[in-house]
């Protein structure tokens, strides 16, 4: 039977049931499997399967508890049209893998529709009312919002930082309105939404369950590896991927999937001038800095929570690296683990001259228009060691950032919508956050 242990050295576990509704692990860490249930998941066949139920047997091949979960139960109910990934060519070996064609036009979808919808599942099984806390750089909240807002068994909180993030995207979270979606703007940074978040995901003063929807919750990794299973059957031979990544969770799913025998050889990570993952995998040193505004907002983090998961794989128990973090606000993998990081991933970081320069140039080639964070990963200033087909990964629809496209496309236009929005503006701190849960619901 799988179980689930902590990456800081807890020896409490938990089983498929208790990770669907988990957070963060009572010392700190992110929850991981003790094992999988195969031994390959390049094995698994897509045969004459729609994606959806594709999805559901990967879930079940990760942990064959989670059949009760997604046998009778539809896991992408937001999406109009087929869940499937759409791949393209751009020219020969070089594609992109869009992942917008959800209902909040971003990746985040993929994972959250099935994690939305098994939690749900979960809580209607136990009797429980459950209080989703979840902080956003731009992407994740509004897809949580979409996979819960129809929930009889959930209430949602989303942190977003108040400024930082595109008007597109506020809009997609502000806009809806209804009982159980309370939406507030931290006067901060994304870092400090994900701070609060974790704080009051641990602490839990309401009295209820309280879950995590965030790339925290290990269902997120198997909805994105699900993809990344679904990729490499595209292609007869091994590829190369580049993602543009920000707080890690799609750049772990694509490990988590090699190490699990899907054929990916090499894993870029773009990142814009809050280049922490840049800085990490060159010298195996993670440093924070101040948070900076960019045109590619959802890449603005300096702690992404999804690498402790790798460090883990990489080294082991991580209590120590993080203590180390939190003591001198920085820590250093062993020149092992650092040499094993380097040899699969890469990074570049773009600061804000250079992706309105590989939109504009990607347009001009191509005449296709790519959002600023998918820009990162199909530029060609993106290499590798080894010489086999590369995607990029293309994780949000040009029509989400269209302030930033306009000025270097001038013919790109959207017109946001200009419906009621609700939110409340809180300073960055989470006791007072916290009080503003209890007031409202």
């Amino acid at each position: 039977m799988i179980t689930y242990h902590s990456t800081r050295g807890s020896k409490s576990t938990l089983s498929f049931q208790d990770i669907v509704l988990s957070g963060v692990a009572e010392d700190k860490g992110l929850y991981l499997p003790n094992g999988t249930t195969l031994e390959n998941l390049s094995n698994l066949t897509q045969e004459n399967l729609s994606y959806e139920d594709f999805v559901k047997t990967i879930f079940i091949a990760l942990d064959k508890n989670s059949a009760s979960y997604v046998d009778e139960l539809s896991i992408y109910p937001g999406f109009e049209n087929s869940p499937e990934p759409v791949l393209k060519e751009i020219n020969k070996d070089k594609y992109v893998m869009e992942l917008f064609h959800g209902p909040t036009k971003s990746f985040k979808d993929y994972a959250l529709q099935p994690l939305g919808a098994i939690a749900d599942k979960r809580l209607e099984e136990i009797g429980e009312r459950g209080l989703v806390i979840v902080a956003t750089s731009g992407d994740t909240g509004s897809a949580a919002i979409q996979a819960v807002k129809d929930s009889k068994n959930i209430d949602i909180v989303v942190l977003h930082p108040h400024n930082k993030v595109s008007e597109y995207q506020r809009r997609q979270m502000t806009e809806v309105i209804q009982d159980n979606v309370l939406n507030i703007a931290i006067e901060g940074s994304y870092d400090d939404c994900q701070k609060i978040a974790k704080t009051l995901l641990q602490e839990n003063a309401f009295n209820r369950r309280v879950v995590s929807l965030n790339s925290i919750n290990w269902l997120r990794v198997m909805g994105q590896t699900a993809y990344y299973v679904w990729l490499t059957k595209q292609f007869t031979n091994p590829i190369n991927i580049s993602i543009p990544s920000g707080n890690f969770g799609n750049a772990y799913s694509a490990w988590f999937g090699r190490c699990n025998g899907l054929p990916i050889n090499e894993i870029f990570c773009a990142s814009n001038l809050n280049d922490v993952l840049t800085r990490f995998i060159s010298s195996g040193t993670l440093e924070p800095k101040d948070t900076m505004p960019t045109v590619a907002p959802s890449m603005d983090i300096q702690i992404p929570s999804s690498l402790e998961r790798l460090i883990f794989d990489l080294e082991g128990d991580t209590s120590s690296f993080y203590d180390q973090l939190q003591n001198e606000k920085l820590a250093t993998l062993n020149e092992d683990a650092a040499k094993k990081l380097q040899s699969i991933f890469s990074s570049k970081s773009f600061d804000d001259e250079m992706i309105l320069k590989e939109i504009k140039e990607f347009h001009e080639d191509y005449e296709w228009i790519v959002d600023p964070h998918t820009a990162t990963a199909v530029s060609e200033s993106v290499s590798f060691t080894s010489n086999l087909p590369v995607v990029g990964i293309a994780t949000a629809s040009p029509e989400k950032f269209s302030n930033v496209i306009s000025s270097v496309i001038a013919s790109f236009s959207v017109e946001n919508t200009e419906n009621i929005e609700k939110y409340i503006v809180s300073e960055s701190d989470s006791s007072e956050v916290e009080n503003t849960i209890k007031e409202y619901f």
